[in-house]
C-alpha cells in the first residue's frame, strides 16, 4: 500500500520566477507557478497512530507548508521508475533506524502546479520538459500515479539483435530503442565483430559495450592517439598525465582519514 504526506515548498519566488520566464520565451502562455514536496511511504503493514506522527515528523523540514489547496494542472515529477533515488535510499534507512519496518520504501517528487490559458497537448509536453531531467526523471499526472515507483518487474528475458539477417539497420534501430548512444565507428566495429564470430549479439553484450565506450569511461579516449596542432604526440594523453612522476621515482602517499565506526 501507498501512502501520500504532503511536503513544503519546493521552489522560492527567485527559481519561480525564473522558471516563468523560461515560459514566455518560449512562447508558453504559464502564468503562475506552485510547486512542493510530496512524499510516497510504499508500506507493507498500516502505522499505528504513533508510527504515523513519527513519519510525520521526520518528513518534516523545510520552509512552512501553507494551509491552502493548490490550484492549476498537476504536473508531478519523480525519479524514473525502476530507479531509486539517493534520497529515498537515505530516507529509507532513517526510518528503518527509528523503528518503522513497515516501510518498505520512502521516494519523494515534486508536484507542479501549472496555472495556464489554454495550451495544446503539444505545449503541456514543452512545460512538462522544462520542469524535469528525461534521463533521470519522468513525469505523471496524478499524485497515485507515483504507485509505479514501487511496482517490482520480473526481470526480461535476453534478447538478441538480428544483426545476420538485418545487417547494420539492426545495430541502428537498436541503439535507438535501446538508448545506446553508439557512434558511427563503434556501430561499423560491432557489426565486423559479430559476424566475424558468426552469430547475433543479444541486448547484454550491446548494453556492456556502449557503458565501457560512454564518456564514463575515459580509458578508451584517454589512451587514444593524441594530436596537438595537427601533430601526432609520442604519448597519449593517460601517459602525458603520467609522465611527470616517472624521472623521480618517487613513491607518493597521501593521508587518508578513516572515519570512526
Amino acid at each position: 500500500m501507498m501512502e501520500i504526506l504532503r511536503g513544503s515548498p519546493a521552489l522560492s519566488a527567485f527559481r519561480i520566477n525564473k522558471l516563468l520566464a523560461r515560459f514566455q520565451a518560449a512562447r508558453l502562455q504559464v502564468h503562475n507557478i506552485y510547486a512542493e514536496y510530496v512524499h510516497f511511504a510504499d508500506l507493507n503493514a498500516p502505522l499505528n497512530d504513533s508510527e504515523q506522527a513519527q513519519l510525520t515528523r521526520l518528513l518534516q523540514y523545510g520552509p512552512a507548508l501553507s494551509s491552502h489547496t493548490p490550484t492549476g494542472k498537476l504536473l508531478l515529477v519523480t525519479p524514473r521508475p525502476g530507479t531509486i533515488s539517493p534520497w529515498s535510499s537515505k530516507a529509507t534507512d532513517i526510518a528503518h533506524n527509528c523503528g518503522l519496518q513497515q516501510v518498505d520504501r520512502l521516494e519523494r517528487g515534486v508536484a507542479y502546479y501549472i496555472e495556464a490559458s489554454t495550451l495544446t497537448a503539444e505545449q503541456w509536453r514543452q512545460v512538462a520538459a522544462e520542469l524535469h531531467d528525461r534521463m533521470m526523471e519522468t513525469v505523471f499526472s496524478s499524485l497515485t500515479d507515483a504507485e509505479k515507483l514501487f511496482i517490482h518487474h520480473q526481470p526480461a528475458p535476453v534478447s538478441s539483435v538480428d544483426l545476420l539477417a538485418e545487417g547494420r539497420q539492426a545495430l541502428i534501430a537498436a541503439n535507438l530503442r535501446l538508448g545506446l548512444a553508439l557512434a558511427e565507428d563503434e556501430i561499423d566495429y560491432l557489426q565486423a565483430a559479430f559476424i566475424k564470430l558468426g552469430r547475433n549479439p543479444n541486448d547484454i553484450e550491446l548494453y556492456m559495450f556502449a557503458q565501457a565506450n560512454s564518456e564514463h569511461c575515459r580509458h578508451k579516449i584517454f589512451n587514444a592517439d593524441w594530436i596537438i596542432d595537427g601533430k601526432p604526440q609520442p604519448k597519449s594523453l593517460f601517459k602525458m598525465i603520467k609522465t611527470p612522476s616517472k624521472p623521480r621515482r618517487t613513491m607518493y602517499s597521501l593521508p587518508i582519514k578513516t572515519m570512526p565506526r
